[in-house]
């Protein structure tokens, strides 16, 4: 659950910053609609960062990602937690929390609700959610696939994505920036280390692509 929340907030802010970054070449300033998401400390803001807000907008989005009953329950489940924010004046119930504590639960009820986006139906995503909770038996590659995810190399990765998704600066405000030496001389190593891994993984699209 953890592994897809980054995987698609990256995806969705990778190909955003990109459009950005394109548009700028080519003489055209668009406007950032995709500022750290995860540093919300409601659902409402969680929307406003990633770019809808509205119940009715939700529901619409669940059914424009795909005709299926996972998707519909994922914007009817946002719609309805937007539609309490809104009648609260768009205040979590847990808006007299500590900073902290507000940001994790907003990010608790995120993750969620990717599991019913991930999940190939709505079956599907109820036996995720037992065997998350431990109501019903895990498939039988679980085990496999915790030996094969919690390594260092791969924990490293999710620390690594956990920083730069809650970073309060993102790609949008870095580029914003005068770019000098210092800045080609950290840049330029990061950008082969990332072609050097593209290069070596098998073709995987954009998550959106499929929609």
């Amino acid at each position: 659950m953890l592994a897809y929340a980054f995987q698609i907030y990256f995806d969705f802010c990778g190909y955003s910053d990109m459009a950005v970054g394109l548009g700028r070449m080519l003489g055209f300033e668009f406007l950032k609609n995709f500022d750290a998401p995860y540093r919300a400390e409601s659902v409402t803001e969680f929307w406003q960062r990633w770019h809808v807000n509205l119940a009715v907008v939700m529901l619409i989005g669940g059914l424009w990602h795909g005709a299926k009953w996972n998707f519909i329950v994922w914007g009817a489940y946002h719609g309805l937690l937007l539609g309490c924010e809104r009648c609260r004046g768009k205040q979590s119930f847990y808006h007299l929390f500590p900073r902290p504590l507000r940001i994790g639960l907003t990010f608790a009820l995120i993750l969620l609700s990717w599991v019913l986006f991930r999940a190939d139906n709505l079956t599907a995503g109820w036996h995720y959610f037992g065997a998350m909770f431990g109501l019903t038996p895990a498939i039988d590659t679980a085990r496999l696939l915790a030996a094969e995810v919690y390594t260092p190399y791969r924990l490293l990765i999710l620390g690594v994505s956990a920083f730069l998704a809650f970073h309060p600066l993102q790609a949008h405000d870095w580029a914003l920036r005068p770019i000098g030496w210092p800045r080609v001389a950290l840049l330029a190593p990061l950008f082969i280390i990332c072609l050097m891994v593209m290069f070596s993984q098998a073709f995987n699209p954009f998550l959106y692509f499929q929609f």
